[in-house]
């Protein structure tokens, strides 16, 4: 049973499966589901195989998958629920190792759409809590944008000084124009935020951009680590580009990509001759650390207009107090259109708050950054 039923989107309960080996943990993620009015646990599996039967006959709005399960793991069965349903949204909970962040990249590769991180402690409920905030929000998220299911939207292809003017999505206000950017800064500094359905965008991103790209680039992903460190070893093997997680107090370096660490929030300090990274462990913004607005307020305040930030695809509107920073500079901001990203929150925040100086499929991303940063030394 495809599709939702015809529900009111606005009104209806978000429905999810719980597939997990451990009965303690479908016990405690179902509650932790199922406190929340607008969303429901409509079944739970032990396996794979039988969350596949499951599936044949519940109408399911976002699965929440176990990687390690005997009979069938998650990593087994995922591909099989995509050829069920091809736009269900799957949720990959994953051990907080090195291998389970392997594993979770694995996941994301084949169509999971995005991924937690079990706590260490799984038989303690209070283990579990401590997810439960990010577990809910993803539910959430990925649950309404299946519901909500919008035609996809007129991409705004904008000249690098400014977007379109138009209406960007469903019900939405007409864009702003963003601020002209200083035609006269070469870009100097590539800053990317993204969260769900980033991983896949970056690869895919960074593979087009190549390895001769000239330019520094920082990425902030939201991940926990462990899957930052593996993230960034699948970005330079997928495109031939040197990127390693960012240390702190080292020295940014032309053609090297750096991803912000999990748990860590990631800025740009120094001199625009010698810039260096810090890492801080001060609180959380947007829910977030890392956070995209610490590194893009950071990124602007150094390289003024030769700053360009890149909003992809992710939840949440992380990354518009910083886009805000960059145009006030003279810098520009990119963000991922409505049609190509797995949720359209992050840039289409941006997007609706005027600071867009293009809006692309991802696509083209990559061309468009090489034009704008043709100039640069």
């Amino acid at each position: 049973m495809e599709g939702n039923g015809g529900r009111g989107a606005a009104a209806a309960e978000v429905r999810v499966m719980v597939v997990d080996d451990s009965a303690v943990i479908r016990g405690l993620l179902s509650r932790i589901i199922e406190a929340e009015s607008d969303l429901r646990v409509v079944a739970s599996a032990a396996n794979g195989r039988t969350a596949l039967e499951l599936l044949r006959h519940k109408d399911v709005d976002v699965v929440l998958l176990d990687v390690e399960m005997p009979e069938m793991d998650g990593l087994a069965a995922l591909p099989r629920m995509l050829e069920l349903r091809p736009q269900l949204p799957v949720i990959m909970a994953s051990s907080l190792t090195s291998e389970g962040a392997e594993v979770t990249l694995r996941a994301l590769a084949l169509g999971a759409a995005d991924a937690i991180a079990k706590p260490s402690s799984l038989s303690a409920s209070r283990g579990l809590a401590s997810v439960a905030v990010e577990l809910l929000a993803k539910i959430r998220g990925l649950g309404r944008a299946r519901l909500l299911a919008p035609p996809a939207p007129s991409t705004l292809a904008a000249a690098p000084a400014r977007a379109e003017a138009g209406t960007v999505g469903p019900g939405s206000a007409p864009a702003l124009r963003a601020p002209a950017a200083r035609a006269d800064e070469p870009v100097r500094l590539v800053a990317i935020a993204s969260s769900t359905g980033g991983p896949n965008a970056l690869t895919r991103l960074l593979g087009s951009l190549g390895p001769e790209f000239p330019l520094p680039i920082v990425i902030v992903q939201h991940m926990p680590p462990l899957f930052t460190a593996a993230l960034a070893e699948r970005l330079q093997r997928e495109s031939g580009r040197p990127c390693r997680e960012a240390v702190h107090g080292e020295p940014l370096q032309a053609g090297v990509t750096y991803v912000a660490p999990g748990d860590r929030h990631l800025r740009l300090a120094g001199s625009r001759e010698q810039p260096i990274l810090q890492l801080g462990t001060d609180a959380p913004v947007n829910f977030c650390r890392p956070a995209a607005d610490p590194t893009l307020e950071s990124a602007a305040a150094l390289y003024g207009a030769g700053a360009l930030a890149v909003v992809l695809t992710g939840m949440g509107e992380d990354g518009v107090r910083g886009c805000r920073s960059v145009v006030a500079r003279g810098g520009r901001v990119v963000a991922q259109d409505a049609a190509t990203s797995v949720v359209w929150g992050m840039p289409g925040a941006v997007v609706h708050a005027g600071l867009a100086s293009a809006v692309l499929p991802l696509e083209r991303i990559a061309a468009h950054l090489q034009q704008l940063c043709a100039a640069a030394v």
